[in-house]
């Protein structure tokens, strides 16, 4: 009976293991391409279909070539204003107007105005434009949103900070004085520094005081000498007085 049962639950073909190792060997290839002739060859490649171009619509993609569009009769009139502008002044700098009324810009301008520092409104687009073909290019990323120049033929730097300490409104970005672009922590400090007439009298006392000196050190040595010859003259004379005396009462 268990030889019944062990039949039935073995399969007819015998004990199979639990691993099998299988074996993949490399599949044996036995037709190969040929290769075309030559004549086939090169009538293929005369005959090959060539699709056409595909043309994009008008507008697709940006044109290779730049329109370059001539200034108007009135961007001219301004760029030559500027360039005036910047040969007579000597500072001219860059503030923001952040939602300024046109009452508070009156007054700005007239305190301004006590100083002799111009307000000036020029677009931005006119004044990027003439400072890239200027040596001030540098100055040209200060112009962006609503900007307003202040102009003044002398730096009047202090007055100017002075002035703009009653306007929150406005910003100072920058400004060139001197020919010399200034951050806005760069115009603090200019206006920091003593004025040009407080410089030229320093310069003045300090070169005077040195050409006195010089000639304190020129005289004091001949008068020093003819001091010490003074003296070796009086001992002289005091030394020979002295030996005259014994002299003349041996004599006597």
């Amino acid at each position: 009976m268990a030889a019944t049962l062990c039949s039935k639950l073995l399969p007819k073909q015998g004990w199979l293991p639990l691993t099998q190792s299988v074996r993949h060997g490399s599949k044996a290839v036995t037709r190969h391409r040929k290769p075309l002739h030559i004549q086939k060859q090169k009538l293929l490649a005369v005959t090959q279909y060539i699709p056409p171009a595909r043309e994009f619509p008008p507008g697709a993609y940006p044109s290779q070539t730049k329109h370059v569009q001539e200034d108007n009769d009135l961007t001219l009139l301004m760029k030559r204003e500027l360039k005036k502008l910047f040969e007579d002044c000597k500072m001219i700098a860059v503030v923001q107007n952040s939602s300024s009324s046109a009452e508070d810009m009156m007054t700005l301008r007239h305190r301004l105005y006590k100083h002799n520092i111009t307000v000036k409104f020029f677009p931005n687009k006119v004044v990027r434009s003439f400072l890239s073909d200027s040596i001030y290019c540098n100055m040209g990323p200060l112009f962006v949103g609503p900007t307003v120049m202040f102009v003044s033929k002398e730096p009047k730097v202090k007055e100017m900070l002075t002035t703009l300490r009653g306007s929150p409104q406005m910003t100072l970005l920058g400004a060139c004085v001197d020919n010399t672009l200034l951050s806005a922590q760069g115009i603090v400090s200019y206006s920091k520094l003593p004025s040009m007439t407080v410089i030229q009298g320093e310069v003045v006392s300090g070169l005077s005081m040195l050409t006195s000196h010089t000639a304190y050190l020129l005289q004091r040595h001949p008068a020093h000498l003819s001091q010490l010859l003074q003296q070796y003259i009086k001992q002289q004379s005091s030394d020979g007085s002295a030996e005259a005396a014994p002299k003349a009462e041996e004599a006597t």
